[in-house]
């Protein structure tokens, strides 16, 4: 997954209000950054604004919703205590809460954040689950929120047509999916459940790479035949199909949304052969990769 941060500036938050239709949430920043073990946090490249010193902590004048996919660190708010957090855990931050948090030097960690403000924002950010004194929310690997993260990165990145609208309504489907899995916090996953998830989360890392499924099994101290088992219970496909899957989804994304050639896409999307992804692509989508781009 390639790192990302945006912060916006007072000229592009205008412009970013004063787009129509205005659905009440303004994004403020947004990013994805793998932080490694054994270095200070935040790293250099936090703006001014947002930078902290661990003593002293922070207050902010928006909300922020950030998921921690891997790794693990420390949270402390005003009313929460220091608490450990764990990969699949999210957290909100709130408007003139004093607040810290930090990944373990000997983990490090990946996260996805969203800064965003608006009336609209602020009527969801009132809801019964979204509480200052209960941030914390215990998500597990969840692929969709993962994907919704990436496309409003991308959807920012870019800068494509309606990308205003189009990143607003992508923080409203986040919040959505961070309020479903609130509301289910206390249903405990299964010991299989959560390994199941955490080699997944391992599938998404290199899903345009090669993944030798049997050693993937062994690294995680099961046999292969428990593992494929297990996965297919839980997700409902294969993990070699799911894999599959997950770069199909990728070649769709850069089919839609640029203008790389079908053969690099097929590169770019971890497949063999321009002839194999063509095939592949075809008996999974009953189209060709050029029919569907036209579409």
């Amino acid at each position: 997954m390639e790192l990302y941060r945006k912060y916006f500036d007072s000229e592009q938050l205008a412009k970013l209000a004063d787009a129509e239709p205005n659905w009440g949430v303004t994004i403020l920043n947004v990013g994805h950054n793998i932080h490694p073990a054994q270095k200070p946090y935040p790293d250099a490249n936090h703006p001014a604004s947002y930078h902290f010193d661990w003593e002293k902590g922070r207050v902010i004048q928006e909300f922020q919703l950030v998921y921690i996919s891997s790794g693990s660190g420390i949270f402390e708010t005003e009313t929460i205590p220091p608490t450990l957090v764990e990969a699949g855990t999210a957290f909100l931050l709130f408007p003139n809460v004093w607040h810290r948090y930090k990944p373990t030097l000997d983990t490090g960690w990946e996260e996805f954040w969203v800064g965003f403000g608006g009336h609209y924002s602020e009527y969801l950010m009132r809801q019964e689950c979204f509480k200052p004194e209960s941030p914390l929310i215990k998500i597990g690997f969840n692929s969709e929120l993962l994907n919704v993260f990436l496309r409003l990165v991308q959807t920012l990145k870019f800068e494509g047509v309606a990308y205003q609208q189009i990143s607003s309504c992508l923080v409203i489907q986040l919040l959505g999916l961070i309020y479903a899995s609130a509301l289910m916090t206390d249903q405990a996953q299964s010991y299989k459940e959560k390994l199941v998830h955490r080699m997944r989360y391992q599938i998404h890392e290199n899903c345009t790479g090669v993944i030798d499924m049997e050693k993937l099994a062994t690294q995680n101290g099961v046999s292969y035949g428990w593992f494929r088992k297990s996965f297919k219970e839980v997700t409902g496909t294969s993990p070699g199909q799911y894999h599959l899957n997950l770069k199909i989804e990728k070649a769709c994304e850069m089919l839609r949304e640029t203008s790389f050639s079908i053969s690099e896409i097929a590169y770019k999307a971890g497949f063999e052969s321009e002839f194999y992804f063509s095939r592949i692509f075809r008996k999974k989508m009953t189209v060709t990769p050029s029919a569907y781009r036209e579409g």
